[in-house]
Formats: C-alpha cells, sequence, structure tokens
C-alpha cells in the first residue's frame, strides 16, 4: 500500500501520536467500555422484557464479544505499526474495507455521543428542572472539547476518574443488596428480600423464549464501546503487555459488575416490581432508606454518560487523523496540535455531536430518542465487531506464519468467529421484530449508500491525482 499508515516515522518523533496512557489508564478505559449507560439506564426495561433470564442474556453478549475482542489483541499485537483496527482491516481486507471501518466507528461515536448528550439532558433536569434541555447538551460538549485538547493524558486521567465513580456506585449496589438479602429485607410492599426471587416467580424465563430474545435488543447496546482498548493502540505505553491485561480482564468484569449488579436487583425486588422507565439502581437504595440515594445515582448515570461521550470525542478524533493518513478524508484531520493531539478531528466531532442539542428540539420525547438513536448505534457496532472477526480470518489465512509465532492466540480460532458472526446475525433478525427498533434499522443502508457513494468519488479523485504526477 502506497503512502500507508504504516510508513509513518517511528512512534514519538513530531507529529506523531505519543505513548502516554499507561497500564491504569487502559484496564480504566476498557472497564468504562464494558459498563455502559445501557446498564444504568436500560436494566430496568430489560428486566421487565426477559424477567430474570436477563442475566443470562447478559452472559451470552459478553462471552461473544469476549472473542471478538481476543480476535481483535492478536490481531493488534501481530504488527505494532496499527494504531487501531482500523489498520489491520485496511491491511488484511483491503482500502475500502479500512474506509468503511473508519467512518463507520465515526459515525457509531457520533450517534452514541448524542444519545449521551441526550441522556446527559435528561439528568440534569432532576436538579435544574427550569433549565432549557439543549444547554447541559452544549456545555457538555464544549467542556469535553477543551479537555481533550489539552493532552492524551488527560483523556486518560478523565476517562480513569469516570470509570472508577461507576464502579463504586456498582460495589456499593452488590454490597447494599446482599446485606438486604442477608437481613431478610422486608419491602414496603410487603416482599422480602431472598434469592428465591429469581425463580420463584414463573422461574427464571417467566416470558417463555420470546421474552428471553427481546431482552437482547436492548442489552447489546450496554456493551457498546467494549473494544475502546483497541483505539488506544498507539498511545498505550508496552502494548504487548498492557493491552493483553485489559482483554482478558474483561469476563471477569461482566461477572462482577452485570451479573452481580443485576442478581443483586432481582433478589432484592421481585421482577415484575421492576419499572421499565426507571432506574433499579435508584429504586434498590430507595427501598434500603437512603433519602440521597436519587440524587447519587442520578450523578452516576450522568458521569456514566460524560465518560461515554468523552471516550467518543477520543474515538473519533482518532479515527479522523488515521483516515487521513491514508488520503480517506480531509487532509486538515492529519494535523496534530503541539501537545500531540488530533486536535481538528476533534473540534469537528464535538461540532456533529451538537446535532443532539437538534434532536432534543426535533422529538421532545427523550427515551424514543434514546430508544432510536441506540438501536442504530447497536447495529452499526455490530458491522465494526464483525469486521474485526472477518479480519481476523483474512490473517489467518494471509499470515499464517504470524498466527503460528502469536504469544496471544485467539482461543477457539476460527470456529468461534463464526458462531460470533451468526449471532450478531440473529440479533439484526431479533431488532427486525420489533417496531420502534424496526425504524432504526431503515437509517443504516441508507448510511452505507452514503459512504459507497463517497468511496467512489474519493478513488475517482486519487486516480485523477496519481495520473496528473505522471
Amino acid at each position: 500500500m502506497k503512502d500507508s499508515a504504516f510508513d509513518q516515522p517511528p512512534v514519538g518523533e513530531p507529529h506523531e501520536l505519543q505513548r502516554s496512557l499507561s497500564n491504569r489508564h487502559i484496564q480504566l478505559i476498557a472497564i468504562g467500555g464494558a459498563i455502559g449507560t445501557g446498564l444504568f439506564m436500560g436494566s430496568g426495561k430489560t428486566i421487565s422484557l426477559a424477567g430474570p433470564s436477563i442475566i443470562f442474556v447478559y452472559m451470552i453478549i459478553g462471552f461473544m464479544l469476549f472473542f471478538v475482542m481476543r480476535a481483535m489483541g492478536e490481531l493488534l499485537l501481530s504488527n505494532l505499526k496499527y494504531k487501531s483496527f482500523i489498520d489491520f482491516s485496511a491491511d488484511l481486507l483491503g482500502p475500502m474495507a479500512g474506509y468503511f471501518m473508519g467512518w463507520t466507528y465515526w459515525f457509531c461515536w457520533i450517534v452514541t455521543g448524542i444519545a449521551d448528550v441526550i441522556a446527559i439532558s435528561g439528568y440534569t433536569q432532576f436538579w435544574f428542572p427550569d433549565v432549557p434541555l439543549w444547554m447541559p447538551a452544549v456545555g457538555c460538549v464544549a467542556l469535553l472539547l477543551s479537555l481533550n485538547l489539552i493532552t492524551v493524558k488527560m483523556f486518560g486521567e478523565l476517562e480513569f476518574w469516570f470509570a472508577m465513580i461507576k464502579i463504586v456506585a456498582i460495589c456499593a449496589l452488590v454490597c447494599t443488596g446482599l446485606y438486604m438479602v442477608v437481613t431478610a429485607y422486608q419491602s414496603p410492599a410487603g416482599h422480602a428480600a431472598t434469592l428465591s426471587n429469581l425463580w420463584n416467580d414463573g422461574g427464571m424465563f417467566p416470558h417463555g423464549l420470546m421474552g428471553f430474545f427481546a431482552g437482547f435488543q436492548i442489552a447489546v447496546f450496554a456493551f457498546v464501546g467494549i473494544e475502546l482498548a483497541g483505539t488506544t493502540a498507539a498511545e498505550t505505553k508496552d502494548p504487548e503487555r498492557n493491552l493483553p491485561r485489559a482483554i482478558n480482564s474483561i469476563p471477569l468484569r461482566i461477572i462482577m459488575f452485570y451479573v452481580f449488579a443485576l442478581m443483586a436487583i432481582l433478589a432484592v425486588t421481585p421482577w415484575r416490581d421492576v419499572v421499565a422507565d426507571k432506574s433499579p439502581f435508584v429504586e434498590l437504595f430507595m427501598l434500603a432508606g437512603l433519602p440521597a440515594a436519587a440524587g447519587i445515582i442520578n450523578f452516576v448515570v450522568l458521569t456514566s454518560a460524560a465518560s461515554s461521550a468523552n471516550s467518543g470525542v477520543f474515538s473519533t478524533s482518532r479515527m479522523l487523523y488515521g483516515l487521513a493518513l491514508e488520503g480517506d478524508a480531509p487532509q486538515k484531520f492529519k494535523h496534530l496540535s503541539q501537545r500531540a493531539v488530533p486536535s481538528n478531528g476533534l473540534i469537528f466531532s464535538c461540532i456533529c455531536l451538537l446535532a443532539g442539542a437538534l434532536v432534543i428540539y426535533l422529538i421532545p420525547n427523550l427515551m424514543h430518542a434514546f430508544t432510536l438513536i441506540t438501536t442504530v448505534s447497536a447495529t452499526l457496532f455490530m458491522f465494526v465487531w464483525s469486521m474485526i472477526l472477518l479480519s481476523y480470518l483474512a490473517y489467518r489465512k494471509q499470515r499464517a506464519h504470524l498466527h503460528q509465532a502469536s504469544r496471544y492466540k485467539m482461543p477457539g480460532g476460527k470456529v468461534m468467529v463464526w458462531v460470533c458472526l451468526a449471532f450478531f446475525a440473529f440479533i439484526l433478525v431479533l431488532l427486525a421484530l420489533e417496531d420502534d427498533t424496526r425504524q432504526a434499522l431503515y437509517v443504516v443502508p441508507g448510511w452505507f449508500l452514503l459512504l459507497g457513494l463517497a468511496y467512489r468519488s474519493i478513488v475517482r479523485n486519487k486516480l485523477q491525482a496519481a495520473k496528473g504526477l505522471q
């Protein structure tokens, strides 16, 4: 590949991304990515749809995505010049794949960022009910832009503390739930806190298989961002040591934070009593007699949404930088500030995020807007995860010697790749069955059509430029 991003000067030279993120940052970025707003905001709806079987839903999705992460880890470590998964998809599947994946991932995070901005606007109403919805949206984007312009280390620090808040909140919830079960707490409605609440009322699958499958639609969004550690590859200190650490600890985190949190909620509050449009986290703390709980959890959800938006701002600017190096995005996005930050990409992504304020105007029902946008986001993320898996298949075929030499092989190999791809196809079918999620699916073909047309003009321009040089 001519003028490839892999032919750039060695890392550390001026106008190169700097390796500033330590193991502490990478670990917490991976955690922050694995614990999304979907857990705090969407778990009430998933419990009402699937009942206690929602625990298995989160475990299955987490299991599948672990293999996607392992495939990504092996590919990134096979060539340390890869700055992110965009680079290896372009290298193994061709420049068109890199182009589609880069721009789709950028769009994924813009859409997710808009969902987070909507969530932030909604949750600030708790303290400031008279403030117009668009003001917190604009304020949040301006703050994230200014902090990310400073250094990449500032992004790492922000993400570290955002993730710490989420971890402390979930640990507090699990401990509170455990205490209430041990003391056989009686709720005002007369329900005793006991583990048997998980299976006493209609068993683990009270709505049958269809109810179980319905839980997958919303739960997928909770895992959006799990691949974030892969976008930090070019800015990670000692990636051969730190990336595997971050990826290997994902299953344990999913069990700790998702499974235990949901078990604590369902043991204290029978699943029929969980309200779909309220945070079960708030409800549990309220039952425990903590009047400040609503305010505290509100703050946690707010930081969770801000964390996700922060990740979006970071990753989209790096995507634009990588695409510009390949000639697939305007050359202005190649520019790095004196602090080695892709400032033009950051500013452009933040301007696009402000579309969240416009969405709030167009769709006043925040929950409806949130559902539509998160479905678009989840669908596009599944495309990105599938492209990582297809890149792995190409790598096994084209670079068999690198796979043999790898010290970080993906378990299950090609078989698990096909299992994961079949699983994503199954989720798409489920999304097409429900009315509210089906509407969002219509957006996705439109996005790919737009990309295809743009790619044709880019290829044409590149050919003309090459002829002009001859």
